[in-house]
Formats: C-alpha cells, structure tokens, sequence
C-alpha cells in the first residue's frame, strides 16, 4: 500500500502509517530499529532496495531522506515536505516513507525525522554516497547509535579513509570494512593451522579499492608486520600472501568469487569467496550495535604507514628535448683542449 502526501508534515506522516497499518490488517509494531537513508535523487532507488532486502533479517522502519535542491531563489525561500508512506510488501519487512525536503527545510532535516522514529528502538544512519567528513557531529548523524559510511563511493577513497580516521567516533563503520569480514575470517582460520613466525604480507587488490587498504592496515595493526600494497586489475580484492618461517601462505581470487587458498605441507583448497551485494553488507552491520574496536584500531593504523608497489610503473612523461636532456642526462665531462690549442694559449 503506498500512500503520497505532498506538502504535509510529521503528524500526518504518523497518521498516514496508522492509516496504512490498518489497512493491511496489522495495526501492531513489530520492528526492531530505524534505519535512516540519506541520499540523492540518483542513488534512492537502489539504496532503498538493498535496504528492503536487509529489513527481512532486521524488520525496520525506513526514512529515506532525499533533499532537492531548489533551482530559483523563490524556490529556496519557501519550504515544502512531500512524504511517501509505503506499507506491505512494497516496503519490504517494515514501513517506509520516502521524505523530500525542499527549501529551508533541507537545513532543519533533524526536526523532520525526530517525531518518526520508533519509540524505544536503537536508530542507524546510513549515507549510501556524499557522507559528511564527521558522521557523529552531523545533525542527522547526531540522531543514531550506529553510523553507516561508504568510503568506495568517494572520488578519492584514499583520502576519505584518512578523513574517517581524523573524525572517527564510536559507532562509525563503514561498508568498505564489511566488504573484506569474509577475508579477514578466512585468513584468521588460516594463521591458527600454522605456527611458525609471520614475516611479512602482501595485499593485492584495484587501485581505488579502500577494503585493499583496510585489509592491509588490519594485517599491519595486529600481526605487527610490514604489509604491502600491490595494485591489480581486480575486480576488488584479488589476492593475500603472508610469508610464515613455514612457507607462504596464498590466498588468491582472481574472479570474484572462488578463491584458492594455498597452505605450507596441505593440499591446495578452494574456497567459495563471492563479491556480495549492498544488502548483504548492510544486513551484516545492523547485526550490532556496538563500537567495533578492530575497525576502529585498523582505520587508525594509517594508509601512509603501508608500503605500496605499483602492478607495472607508469611510463614519464615526455619532457622537452632540452629539458629532458638536462633534467635525465648526467653533465659530461670537460674534455682538455687539443694541443695546438694549449700552445696558442
């Protein structure tokens, strides 16, 4: 059942899902949690799905809160709240209601989402894309106990973890994190099969791939190794190898989803490792909602303490024949003067 209202406010929201409830015939609450989506216009629809997905293990009630950006200053002035209350199927295990802001009200978003969240229910704040630099002092940040982050949908993933790490209060994580748990487990289950010392390690996964890192600093944070960063072509993480005093330890998935795990004195095993989809990363993180200390003590390792080698290095760029010439080629000697010219000076 879906229910519009275009210019209304929290109140007739409240009594629209009241309404809508009733309709259905289940006039009770059944919900565990309220998970609030910022986002865009671009990103709603696939961030509600994967969302919808999630509430069948954790049934919620969802507060997509878009904000429109007005084009005329007219526009702007004013101030509008257009509501979109889903019930039933449509909206998955739970309620929805898809909140537009327009004009002075996208700066006020808390007071809007304040009066819909559910009594007595834990409140995660989930920002599938444009995450703000300190999730905890952000007005809609302010209002939950877990705090969901994307670092891959950043333009310089990179930088956005060393922003996360400046700003990190607890009950921040991030997807990108999530993204490596089946790695982190299965590497973990490795190093208690062998007992030798652990040497060093190597990560190989694309270039802008901030779970590379993750995994990297995670490696680095609690083994106390040096760990290395190797680019590939991917698709995402591809490969871990951890030199033991018994050999190396090869855990390598170049298709993105069977990986090979390679063992010192054991035969070589497959291990199903598939890439995993926003619904199943976001229905791991509603799981808890505590701090997560590893997170936190690999995120503060630091990307610029990992040691970083390129798949292949780049090729220079072409400089000028004279520049390249003075800037590439070492001074050459000065040669003595022929002997008819000593004697004329």
């Amino acid at each position: 059942m879906k229910i519009d209202l275009t210019d209304t406010t929290a109140s007739k929201i409240n009594n629209a899902l009241v309404q809508g409830r009733r309709a259905i015939g289940t006039p009770t609450i059944g919900m565990v949690l309220t998970l609030v989506i910022v986002t865009d216009e671009e990103h709603a629809y696939d961030a509600l799905k994967a969302a919808n997905e999630a509430s069948r293990e954790h049934p919620s009630r969802k507060l997509v809160v878009i904000k429109r950006v007005s084009r005329s200053p007219r526009e702007r002035a004013g101030a509008r709240l257009d509501a979109e209350v889903r019930v039933g199927t449509s909206a998955g295990a739970g309620e929805t209601v898809v909140l537009r802001l327009y004009g002075d009200v996208i700066d006020h978003a808390q007071s809007v989402v304040l009066p819909l969240l559910l009594p007595d229910a834990p409140v995660v704040v989930w920002w599938p894309v444009g995450s703000p630099a300190s999730p905890e002092k952000d007005p809609l940040g302010a209002l939950g106990q877990r705090r969901v982050t994307d670092a891959y949908s950043a333009e310089d993933p990179l930088a956005e973890l060393t922003s996360r790490a400046a700003h990190y209060a607890p009950g921040d994580t991030d997807l990108a994190w999530t993204r490596v748990t089946p790695w982190r487990s299965m590497l973990a289950a490795a190093l208690d099969q062998q007992h030798g010392d652990i040497r060093s390690a190597e990560v190989t996964g694309e270039g802008y791939n901030p779970s590379s890192e993750l995994l990297a600093m995670w490696l680095a944070d609690r083994l106390g190794i040096p760990v290395k960063r190797t680019v590939s072509d991917g698709p995402g993480l591809t490969a871990v190898r951890l030199e033991t005093g018994n050999g190396p330890i090869v855990l390598d998935r170049p298709n993105g989803s069977l990986a090979t795990l390679c063992m010192p004195g054991q035969p070589d095993r497959s291990v199903a490792l598939q890439r995993r989809d926003t619904s199943e990363l976001l229905a791991e993180e509603l799981r808890r909602l505590d701090p997560d200390v590893i997170y936190e003590s690999a995120l503060k390792y630091g990307v610029d303490r990992l040691g970083k080698a390129e798949a292949a290095p780049a090729k220079p760029v072409a400089a000028e024949p004279q520049q390249q010439a003075e800037d590439v080629a070492p001074a050459a000697p000065a040669k003595k003067p022929s002997g008819k010219k000593a004697a004329g000076k």
